[in-house]
Parts: structure tokens; C-alpha cells; sequence
């Protein structure tokens, strides 16, 4: 299968998001928890044409019922919809192709300026095209970012308590609030870690094989690999900040 019609199409979605009229049609699933008719539209539009390519792919997406199949695309149209709502412009559409029981391409595409992180199982990891890594920075010398879970505050007191142990060995944390670009980021070399409790599998099954082939390591809060049919916690790293992450980590969870 060739992807390059794919990473096209997922960039095509920047028309739906720059839509000032849908990014305005705002819904609540739940508590801090936003759609938008952004979200909804770009997850019609990609649904419809993905099964025109390719009929024979099932589709998982956040703003759809359904349930993972093998083959079939994972999606989540806008990660980090809250950011998209408060214009804060850190948001992506994030496609993955799961097959065979492995992620085998991912596409993560910001459309507030343009880039767009790729990899496609065993051939490397790209942003525009150029290759990317991980950094060789110890947990010393790292940023990490914090993934608070804002719909899961009954969480907070833990997470907050995780987040300032980090803060104590690192040289800094940070708060994105969108899980592919969080992974991606990692990637390219620009943050040095991440975890979050809950996340969903649209929020993850992109980025985690762009920073697996970027050279980086990833697994849940207990040290399993991640599946992609249930939500999962995650703990993601360049490789030299994964095993410290999860140590203070298990003293919560």
C-alpha cells in the first residue's frame, strides 16, 4: 500500500479546520471533555474517503460507535480539541493504519503550520519529509511533558504529585495537550518524555509508531506494550528517561 495519497488527504482535513463557522458549533461529551463540528466533519470527510481507496480497511475513530477491526484505520480528526476551542493552535489530525496486529503507517499533522510527522513500519520516522530522532539527553538535562487528564481529575492528586518528582529531576516539564504531537515532539528530538493515565487509542496509535521508528521507547504505566482496542496509560520516552519515568510512576500506580 502506498501512503503518500493518504498523508495528502489527512492535509486536505486543513480546509475543515480552518472553518471559523465549525470550529464556533461546540459540544460537551462530558466534563472538560469538547467537540466540535470540526471534529465530526473531518472524521465524516476522512471516513468517506479512505473507504473509497480503500473498501476493503475497517474505521476507528473517536467521534464514531464502533470497535477495532484488523485491517482498519485508527483516527482521531482533532487531538487536542480544548486547544482548538481556546485557539491555542497546538492540534492535529492523527491517522493511523493498524494491520496484522501492529500499526503499520501513521500520519500526525498539525495544520497551524503545516508539519507533519509520518512513518511507515520498519522505514524511519519523518517530519516534511526529512528523517528524525530521538535526543541523547539524560533525565537531568530533559524536558518532559505532563498529560494532567483534564476529563479524569479524580486523578489529580496523584498526577500532580508524579508530575512535581519529575519536575525535580528534569530541567523542566511542559503541557501540550495533545498526545500525538506529545509522541511526535519526542521524535523530532524537541521534548524527552511523557505520560499520561488514560488515553484512548486514536489519541495514541500514530505517534507511538512515528517515535518508535524515531528511535524511542514506549509502554503503558506497568511495562506492557500497548494494544490498540482499549484505552491504555502511557509512558513514552528517547529511551534514557523511560526507566526513571516508571519508577516514580509505580509508586502511585
Amino acid at each position: 500500500m502506498g501512503y503518500e495519497r493518504v498523508i495528502e488527504l489527512v492535509k486536505s482535513a486543513k480546509k475543515i479546520v480552518d472553518n471559523e463557522l465549525l470550529k464556533k458549533d461546540i459540544h460537551m461529551k462530558g466534563a472538560a471533555n469538547f467537540v466540535t463540528a470540526v471534529d465530526t466533519e473531518i472524521s465524516r470527510y476522512l471516513k468517506e474517503r479512505l473507504k473509497e481507496y480503500y473498501p476493503e480497511v475497517g474505521f476507528f475513530s473517536e467521534e464514531e460507535e464502533g470497535s477495532l477491526s484488523d485491517p482498519c484505520w485508527i483516527l482521531d480528526p482533532i487531538d487536542g480539541t480544548t486547544n482548538l476551542v481556546y485557539g491555542y493552535n497546538m492540534s492535529t489530525v492523527s491517522l493511523a493504519l493498524y494491520q496484522g496486529g501492529r500499526i503499520q503507517f501513521g500520519v500526525v499533522f498539525n495544520p497551524f503550520n503545516g508539519e507533519c510527522f509520518t512513518a511507515e513500519l520498519g522505514r524511519g520516522a519523518y517530519l516534511d519529509g526529512h528523517r528524525i530522532h530521538v535526543s541523547q539527553r539524560e533525565m537531568a538535562e530533559s524536558i518532559i511533558e505532563f498529560g494532567a487528564g483534564s476529563t479524569h481529575k479524580e486523578n489529580a492528586e496523584a498526577n500532580f504529585e508524579i508530575a512535581k518528582r519529575m519536575f525535580i529531576q528534569c530541567i523542566d516539564i511542559r503541557r501540550i495537550c495533545s498526545s500525538a504531537l506529545s509522541l511526535c515532539y519526542i521524535a523530532a528530538g524537541r521534548i524527552d518524555g511523557y505520560f499520561e493515565k488514560v488515553l484512548k487509542p486514536w489519541d495514541y496509535a500514530a505517534g507511538a509508531l512515528i517515535l518508535q521508528e524515531a528511535g524511542g521507547e514506549l509502554s503503558d504505566y506497568y511495562g506492557t506494550g500497548l494494544q490498540f482496542a482499549n484505552r491504555s496509560s502511557i509512558i513514552a520516552g528517547n529511551g534514557k528517561n523511560n526507566r526513571i519515568m516508571k519508577e516514580i510512576i509505580s509508586e502511585f500506580y
